[in-house]
């Protein structure tokens, strides 16, 4: 599982580039179709890119997370914006809640899930996703959605091909090497930081931190992933690729699906 130590205080600047709009488009564009909902569970929130965008936009949003330090920046960014933590479900809303998507639970149905930014390739064992998945159809109501995306093998292996991989500015650095496993599908990434502190007392010179992380992602087949949800219950509406309503082929990096409860 992913949890977030450190890391969390320099995500939103090393993640800046992220395709946040393109998944909240996503989204909508699926609500649209199928129904727009009232209450929506942001699983794998982190630090609240998706979550904020959406309760701004009138979403009564839960945003869980395994990660306490993401969800503390989370917390952070949504009071700057002027907001309080919220204790009813209402309109503009955000409950912010430390839980793990294998076995996430709220006392009441909601209208939507999403967990976006391949979340869910950080289970790594076959039956956690598994229970992710059971789990989320137990949380919906009928006739919701689950909008959830993950790399695809193919990408996993480009990640093995590409490393390592080098971000270099003033204030902050990291490098980054991977790890790939062939017959697990499975990426170990290891991340060295330097993040700038202050300047030397004795010098011109500054003063860095250097902390270390390591995170695994696992690949599984997209038919597989389908067969569960079918198994489990759910109505597979979509299996579709990078952003868009193609079937997924060779080159596809990331994999959409789009599931309701009946």
């Amino acid at each position: 599982m992913r949890a977030y130590h450190q890391f969390a205080s320099v995500y939103d600047r090393l993640m800046e580039e992220m395709p946040y709009p393109e998944w909240l488009g996503f989204a909508r564009k699926c609500w649209e179709r199928y129904g727009i909902p009232k209450k929506v569970v942001d699983l794998g929130c982190g630090t609240g890119n998706l979550t904020i965008p959406l309760a701004r936009s009138g979403f009564s949003v839960y945003g869980l997370d395994i990660s306490s330090e993401m969800l503390s920046v989370a917390r952070s960014k949504w009071e700057g914006l002027g907001n309080r933590a919220a204790y009813r479900d209402e309109p503009g809303t955000v409950r912010w809640l430390q839980q793990d998507m294998r076995e996430w639970e709220l006392p009441y149905g909601v209208d939507a899930v999403i967990s976006f930014c391949d979340c869910l390739n950080y289970l790594t064992e076959p039956e956690d996703v598994t229970a992710t998945l059971r789990r989320t159809y137990q949380g919906l109501e009928s006739g919701g959605l689950f909008l959830f995306d993950v790399h695809s093998p193919k990408q996993l292996e480009r990640y093995a091909e590409e490393q390592p991989f080098v971000y270099d500015e003033p204030d902050v650095a990291y490098l980054w090497t991977s790890d790939y496993d062939e017959e697990r599908r499975e990426i170990e990434h290891s991340l060295t930081f330097f993040i700038r502190e202050e300047t030397s007392s004795r010098g011109s010179g500054a003063l860095y931190s250097r902390f270390e992380e390591s995170h695994v992602q696992r690949a599984y087949d997209p038919q597989w992933i389908s067969g569960q949800l079918k198994a489990i219950g759910f109505e597979l509406l979509h299996l579709v690729a990078d952003f868009g309503w193609n079937s997924p082929d060779e080159e596809s990096e990331r994999l959409f699906f789009v599931a309701r409860k009946p």
